[in-house]
């Protein structure tokens, strides 16, 4: 019997986006799924290895899981992303993920697709491109892709309407605007999200809300923002604003993107408690702790005021 094809995914960056999708494209389509582990202490060193010291955390981290799967599967997948249409592009560093990799790994065999409107090179055809290298049945990616976008489409949906039913709470809500690779990470977000719930507050996340309502809202903050990520960030805060007891800013250094607006929104939004907490590649939980205990304290005082 023919061994299936196994595709390397790094579990980082767009992998908390499209997770969904990409592991059930390549399983209908008659491939392997082969995943990087959650980030820990070793990713980070592979990652830092390989990295200038001004890439932004995130970068590093996936380099990291790129030299832990190097060895391990037959392809991997680095899509290259440039933009969704005009007004809508994503920060560089999603663009560059391709040419780094090939350049410092011309060994390994790459998987890729281009997004970029503007250009022509569109989700669907560039998927379907894709899946025919892998399998010959057009139809079968094709319907590989449908699929998969139905499957991700019911997940967000689900993430949507849990975050409904966490409004209806009367508990402290905070909202935590992040990146998604940034919040959902073992080892960036993780911890600050466990800590949370351990005292009993309610957790909001900033991409858990439609994404087109999201980038409306963005414009009550600015309607100069120039990426789509960040637009679907700032968004929420606008959305959820009379909803909420406090923000908490997650930026990862030296991200120049989330370091100009999250300052911004802070000093825009000067009547909802916030904080914005970098995250460095120490991790220092105990001062982390602290920081939070108090911002909670306060905002917990602060209602017991109103």
């Amino acid at each position: 019997m023919k061994r299936k094809v196994r595709i390397g995914i790094p579990r980082a960056l767009l992998y908390y986006r499209r997770n969904i999708f990409w592991k059930s494209f390549f399983e209908e389509i008659g491939a392997n799924v082969v995943l990087s582990p959650i980030t820990n202490r070793d990713i980070i060193e592979r990652g830092k290895k390989y990295s200038v010291d001004e890439s932004c955390l995130p970068s590093k981290i996936y380099l990291g899981h790129i030299s832990y799967l190097v060895d391990k599967c037959d392809y991997i997948l680095i899509p290259r992303v440039s933009n969704y249409g005009r007004k809508k592009r994503v920060c560089m560093k999603f663009y560059g993920l391709l040419d780094n990799v090939s350049n410092m790994y011309p060994e390994v065999k790459i998987l890729s697709y281009n997004i970029d409107y503007l250009k022509g090179h569109f989700d669907f055809l560039e998927m379907v491109k894709l899946g025919l290298k892998i399998n010959k049945n057009i139809v079968r990616v094709i319907w590989a892709y449908f699929s998969s976008k139905r499957k991700e489409k019911r997940h967000r949906i689900s993430l949507i309407n849990e975050q409904i039913n966490v409004l209806k709470s009367n508990k402290l809500k905070i909202l935590i605007v992040a990146h998604p690779y940034v919040i959902y990470d073992e080892y960036l977000g993780k911890d600050i999200v466990n800590y949370l719930k351990e005292m009993e507050v309610q957790i909001l996340y900033s991409d858990r809300l439609s994404r087109k309502e999201a980038i409306s809202y963005s414009s009550d903050f600015s309607k100069t923002l120039y990426w789509l990520y960040a637009k679907e960030n700032i968004g929420s805060v606008f959305y959820y604003k009379e909803a909420i007891d406090g923000i908490i800013f997650l930026s990862s250094f030296p991200c120049g993107i989330d370091s100009l607006v999250n300052e911004l929104a802070i000093r825009k939004i000067n009547n909802i408690p916030s904080i914005n907490i970098i995250l460095d590649e120490t991790n220092a939980l105990a001062g982390l702790h602290t920081r939070l205990e108090s911002f909670i304290d306060i905002i917990k005082a602060r209602r017991e005021n109103e």
